[in-house]
This record gives C-alpha cells, structure tokens and sequence, in this order.
C-alpha cells in the first residue's frame, strides 16, 4: 500500500464486471470498496471519504446520471461515469450532470487507469481541517474508524487485541475480500497465529460480537476460494 493511496468506489450492478475492476485497480495500486447500486453507494459515502467514484450509467433504480447530479448537490468527488452508449448526447448528458469524464465500455483497462490518473491529478487533494469522524454501520454494530472502536448504540464492545487487528484489516477495505494467509501475516505475534486455521477461529469469535446470527453471517462473509470479507450496509 502506498503512502497516499486513493480510495476508489466502484458502482457497477453487473457482479462480474464489479469484480474485475476491483481487482485490476487494487493491482494498480488503489484501495477498491464496491456497491451494486446507488443506495447501497450512498450508505458506504456516509460512513467513509472517497476519492473518486467509477459509476455505471445503466443500473436498475436510480442511473448514473441521476446519481452524479443528486451527489453534486453536496459533494464535489469526482465521477468517471461507464456507460456503453456512446452517442455525443449520452456524453453531455454526464458532463451536465456533474462528472468529471465519461469512459464508454468496452474499453482498455490501461485506458480506464490514465483516465482515472488524470482526474486525481487535476482535483485538489485538500482534506477538512477538522473531517466528520469515519464510521461503518453493520446493523445495530457500528465501528469507529478513527477510533478502532466497536459500539452498538451507547455501549463499547470490548475487543482483544487480535479482534481489533481484524477490524482495522477489514475496515480498511469494505467489501474486499482479504485472504486468510493475509489476516494470518497481519495478526499480533501473541495471537498465535502462524496457521490458517486459527484465523477461522478468531472470525468465529468476532463475528459473536458483530452479527445478530453468527452461523448466518450477513456482515463478516466468508468468501469461497478467497477469505473473508466486511461487507457494511
């Protein structure tokens, strides 16, 4: 990870496409959070700062367009809007609505990469001298990210260590799938948890003081083939 690592947002309702681009830009050097659709878009923007959003035009419920101009009313994040119309009309449309470039699929990945490149270059990255405090809500749980805290409504949960340390894993890239071979690389040395297996054990342990239902887990997912992964609402 590097020192200035931009926080991307992918919004695409096409679960294929989703995930690659997921992972073409997380191996391009960016942190990649997704959402199928724009509420589920909105709830993450609540809790977590973005650098720039690449939105898909044509999705059920609310479109691109009309979720760039909504955003716009409020923040000023740049949009890459993905679309596979590619009419001069369907691209002012966008323009008009407040993105900041219009990519029309198919396209070359490499091009999507300059594109997104050269919006971050041109935006300013200035912060908020005093920022709102970032937060995940999963359910009636919600994490504070400045903090590393988890608190369900006014009480703290208490945490051990290695609890902690998988929140600040998980937290750091929401629905991204992390591998256990990670998780077990990132543990403190006390945990003891050279192997695999053990990882599983502390997810069963975390997911106790997260989910409702721990053996229907609908915030700590196990990802067949990958690991695991925090998928807030």
């Amino acid at each position: 990870m590097t020192e200035n690592q931009s926080h991307l947002l992918v919004v695409d309702d096409d679960e294929r496409i989703r995930g690659l681009l997921q992972k073409f830009l997380i191996r391009s050097g960016f942190l990649v959070t997704t959402a199928r659709n724009a509420d589920q878009a909105r709830r993450l923007m609540a809790g977590l700062e973005f650098d720039l959003l690449v939105l898909d035009v044509m999705m059920p419920g609310e479109d691109g367009i009309s979720f760039t101009r909504n955003l716009r009313q409020r923040l000023a994040v740049p949009v890459l809007l993905l679309t596979a119309r590619g009419e001069a009309s369907n691209r002012i449309e966008g323009l008009e609505a407040g993105a900041d470039d219009y990519l029309v699929k198919p396209f070359e990945p490499k091009e999507l990469l300059l594109r997104i490149n050269a919006i971050l270059r041109r935006v300013p990255q200035v912060k908020p001298a005093e920022a709102a405090p970032k937060f995940l809500q999963l359910g009636t749980v919600r994490y504070d990210f400045d903090r590393g805290e988890l608190w369900r409504g006014n009480e703290l949960i208490r945490l051990t260590a290695t609890e902690a340390q998988l929140m600040r894993i998980f937290a750091a890239a929401p629905g991204v799938a992390v591998a256990r071979e990670r998780l077990a690389g990132d543990m403190p040395r006390e945990a003891g948890l050279g192997q695999e297996r053990a990882v599983d054990v502390q997810i069963t342990r975390l997911r106790r003081k997260i989910e409702d239902d721990p053996r229907q887990p609908r915030y700590l997912q196990t990802v067949r083939g990958e690991g695991y992964m925090l998928q807030p609402d």
